[in-house]
Parts: C-alpha cells; structure tokens; sequence
C-alpha cells in the first residue's frame, strides 16, 4: 500500500512548518478589546449627557443672536457713535445699583454697547449685569445677566452650565471630567480595532445583524476619532483635577497665560469663559475717563471688540484688552495710566508662550468660537456621531447574547496573554497617565481589582472562562 502525503496548502499548513509565533499585536488585540467594551459600556450614559447637552451648546450661539436680538442690535444704524462716557452714563442713569466692572463698545455699526454691572443684588456674584445701550442715541436696550469673557447671555448659560456640572455645582464637574477622561481612550481602542479589522480584511458590507451594526459603528468612530480625542483633550484644560495638573505642568514649564502689568492685576486667562466673570471695585468715570483711555489704546493698534475693565483702586490702572475669539484670535491688552491716559504696559498675543496659545485656540475650537458658525456645525455633527455611536454600541451588546445571553462579556485573562516585555512598560505608562488623569486612573484601577477579584471568585468554584473562548474546570 502505498501512502502518498498531501502538499501543504494554505487551509491546511504541512507537519513540517513550524508555528509562527504570535505577534504582539495578537495578544493586545483582546485587551484594547475587552477595554473598549467594558469601558463603552459603562462610560457611555455619561458620554451620552455630556454629547447631547455639547450639542446643545453647539447651538446656542445662533439661537443666542435670535432669542436676544433686541437687546444685541440697534434698529438704526449709521452715523456717528456718541462717546462711550455718555453711554455709560445712560446705563447708570437707568441701572444705578452695582458698580461698573467693565465696558464692552460696540464692536459693529449694528450692535449695543455693553455696560457690565457687578455687585447687583440677584445677580449671581459670578456673573454680571449687561446693560445694552444704543451707541448712537444712548437709548438702553435692555438688561441681561451674563457669564463669562464669552459675553454668554441667559440661555447660553443655561445651557453651558448644564453641560459642564449639570447644575450641581462642583461636585456635578467631576461628571464632564470622567466622560473627558474616558473618552480618548474609548476612541483610541476603537480606532486600533477598527485598523485591525482592515488589516485583516474582514469585509462587513452586505452582512446583516450585529456585523452590520459593528461595520457601521467602526466606520463612523474611525472618521470621528480624531475629533473626540480633540475634545477630550481640551476638555480636560479646565477639569477640577486633571486640569490642576495641566495647569501646575504648565507653570513648571512657564508657559502659564501672561497678563498685562497694572498694580490690581487683570487676569485675561483662557478659563475665564467657563469661570467667574472678572470684576474690579472701580467706577468708569475714574481719572482721564473712558473716552481718552479707549483712544490711547486704539493709538497702540487695538481693534474692536474691546474690552475697558476700570481701575480696581487709586493706585491701578485701566485695562483694555481685546476679546474676539474668533479667528484671527485679538487677545492683546494694554494698561493705561488713569491720570495722564497713557499707556503704561502692552502685552501681545504674539508674545504668548507657545503651550499658552495652543491653549487658547484649542478652548475656544472647543467652545465653538474660534471658525464661528462652522465651527458650530462641526461640533454638533461629533456630538451627533458621539450619540449613534452609543446608540450602535448598546445595539452590539444586545445582539451579542443571541437573545440567550443578553450582552455576553468578553472573557477575562486578556493581559496574561501579553508578553511581559510589553506588558511592564504599558503598565507603567498607564500608572503614570492615571496619576495625572485621576478620574481616568481610579476607575481603571477599581476595574482591574474587581475584575482579579471575580475571577478568583470563579477559579475557586471550578470554573474560569479565558480570553480565548475556553472554559477551565478543577
């Protein structure tokens, strides 16, 4: 009998070769994936509050322009804008209570003049009271309370409010502080997982079920990753903790926001859209007036908008300092001499540190400022991806059980399968990334512990299910 052996083919590899060993990217793979999914699952509800109210705040500024338009334009415009003295005069006349804490021009042919009042009773003491007058008749307009050098009106308030604390104050940031913390890492896991299924050319089009809903939720989290991982970012710049200590990094590396020299100090730092409104304790009549010191800082190039923030006491300066947010960024500041009106200091944009500006442009791209209305309808479009990502992403747990094993998990022991030459170093790098992320470090390392903890758990009853599918019995 004559026994012929068969040629090795692809399907059915000879005897003879030996097996490739794994490469490190196969015994990662389950990891990022049982991190992608634990982390999607139970980081999601918050990641669904803070996308929806984000598109909410995406929105507000063009409903802001429309709800408030009577107090934000003049019905006549045209002509020759009457002093900014004799407008504030007409706000004081109209609104006595409180002092003046800062000026705002109007900065277009159609727009009011903003006299900001602080210290009024009702007012919230971080806020403001804006006093809108007609810069060509001196007529008042109207009065809101505002927030923040973004000029927010009630409604953007509302609403900004809602999306950084869900009005719960400071316990209620540490929420928005936990989706950002998260949500780089879950768009990360899911781009490499994503690219991996390519590698493998893996094609899902024309499948139906759970592999349809996984190509679709890859695809859209693939050409949105870039920009969650943007949010992410930047939304930590002014978190609680997280933010403290980009903020400490930064002064180490002295690349803090400078302001502009006067005795009191007048602090234009990039945190101030989403912290208390500035304020001092003086009056806009003070010294040379408003006139004379808006003039002196026109003379040193500095274009509309402006803001005039009066002296603090006898012995501080004014301060008028650009605040458009949009692109090209106007942020330069001079101080002015109330006595002489002349200027005493200059501080330019262009002289900013470099990590000072980055942190500028990357707030206010954030917040929607920076490209104005596209800007706006770029950020609503990641916070509407972010929401059917999640919606896709529940929808995969579901089917994954098969209706009898509803959202089945995967198997734990991913990182016993990871060589320890990588799994040392990434260890220590994660460690070091949860020291200065803590809202991201101690929810993973809870995980990690409870998850040890229910696998002993299980080991000791005789059963443990690994991460390749395999289930052990004493």
């Amino acid at each position: 009998m004559t026994t012929t052996s068969a040629a090795p083919t692809d399907e059915a590899p000879g005897p003879a070769t030996p097996p490739s060993p794994p490469r490190r990217w196969s015994t990662l793979r389950p990891l990022v994936l049982r991190l992608h999914f634990y982390a999607g699952l139970f980081v999601a509800p918050f990641l669904l509050i803070a996308a929806a109210t984000g598109l909410l705040y995406a929105a507000s500024f063009q409903a802001e322009k429309m709800v408030y338009a009577h107090e934000l334009t003049v019905p006549d415009a045209g002509g020759s804008k009457l002093p900014v003295s004799e407008q504030v005069a007409a706000a004081r006349q109209a609104h006595p209570e409180g002092t003046v804490s800062a000026v705002r021009p109007s900065p277009e042919a159609d727009a009011t003049t903003r006299v900001l009042l602080s210290g009024v009773e009702g007012v919230d003491p971080d806020h403001t009271l804006a006093v809108f007058v007609d810069p060509y008749t001196a007529k008042v307009r109207g009065a809101l309370e505002q927030y923040g050098s973004s000029g927010a009106l009630p409604l953007r308030t509302w609403i900004d409010e809602f999306h950084r604390d869900l009005h719960l104050g400071e316990p209620g940031r540490l929420y928005s502080e936990f989706a950002a913390s998260w949500l780089w890492v879950i768009a990360g896991g899911g781009l490499v997982l994503w690219f991996s299924r390519r590698r493998a050319r893996r094609k899902l089009r024309g499948n139906s079920g759970r592999r349809r809903t996984l190509g679709v939720h890859g695809t859209v989290g693939a050409w949105a990753a870039a920009g969650f991982v943007f949010l992410s970012a930047t939304g930590l710049t002014w978190s609680t903790y997280a933010g403290a200590n980009i903020e400490d990094l930064r002064v180490s590396l002295g690349q803090t926001t400078p302001s502009v020299s006067a005795s009191a100090g007048a602090s234009g730092g990039e945190h101030a859209g989403h912290g208390a409104a500035a304020g001092t304790g003086g009056e806009a009549g003070h010294g040379v007036g408003l006139d004379k010191v808006l003039a002196a800082a026109r003379a040193e190039g500095l274009g509309d908008p402006v803001e005039i923030v009066p002296p603090a006491d006898a012995s501080s300066a004014y301060v008028v300092k650009q605040v458009q947010r949009s692109w090209p960024e106007k942020q330069d500041s001079v101080a002015v001499d109330p006595a002489t009106g002349e200027v005493t200091d200059v501080l330019r944009f262009a002289d900013y540190p470099v990590l000072a500006k980055l942190s500028r442009w990357g707030i206010d791209l954030h917040t929607g400022s920076l490209f104005g209305l596209p800007n706006q309808i770029a950020l609503m479009l990641l916070a509407a991806s972010l929401i059917l990502l999640i919606v896709w992403g529940y929808r995969m747990w579901w089917q994954r059980g098969r209706g009898s094993a509803f959202g089945r998990p995967i198997p734990r022991g991913a990182w016993q399968q990871v060589p320890p030459l990588l799994l040392v170093p990434l260890a220590a790098a994660v460690a070091v990334l949860g020291y200065f992320v803590p809202l991201l470090g101690i929810p993973l390392a809870a995980f990690a512990v409870l998850d040890v903890v229910l696998g002993e758990i299980a080991h000791r009853r005789g059963r443990r299910t690994y991460a390749g599918g395999a289930t052990a019995k004493r």
